[in-house]
C-alpha cells in the first residue's frame, strides 16, 4: 500500500520559517518525481516545487529564492524548507509522487502564516 505522510506544518509569523517533510512508503522512491502542491481556501491546488529522480528542481515564481525542495532517497523523504514566509503562503500543503503511469497524493499539512 502506497502512503505519503506529510508533517511539519503549523502556525508561523510572517518572515518565519517552517520545514515540511513527506515520508513515502510502498513504492520505489527513486523512480518518482516528488512535488509539493498547495491549496488555499477557495483556491485550486497549485504546484509549489518539484524534484525529479535526477535532482532537477523547479519552483513556482512566487516561492523562488524563499523555498527549497530536497529529497533523500535512502530515507524515502522529500522536504520543503520554507523561509521568509508571507501571509499569502497560507494553505494546505500536499506531497505528490508521480511517474508517467502513476500518481499518488498525501493528505496534506496546514501552514498558516499570521501575526
Amino acid at each position: 500500500q502506497v502512503q505519503l505522510v506529510e508533517s511539519g506544518g503549523g502556525l508561523v509569523q510572517p518572515g518565519g520559517s517552517l520545514r515540511l517533510s513527506c515520508l513515502v512508503s510502498g513504492l520505489t522512491f527513486t523512480n518518482y518525481k516528488m512535488s509539493w502542491y498547495r491549496q488555499g481556501p477557495g483556491k485550486q491546488r497549485d504546484m509549489v516545487a518539484s524534484i525529479d529522480s535526477s535532482y532537477f528542481v523547479t519552483y513556482t515564481e512566487s516561492v523562488r529564492g524563499r523555498f527549497t525542495i530536497s529529497r533523500d532517497n535512502a530515507k524515502k523523504t522529500t522536504d520543503l524548507q520554507m523561509d521568509s514566509l508571507k501571509p499569502e503562503d497560507t494553505a494546505r500543503y500536499f506531497c505528490r509522487a508521480e511517474t508517467i503511469l502513476r500518481n499518488y497524493w498525501g493528505q496534506g499539512t496546514q501552514v498558516t502564516v499570521s501575526s
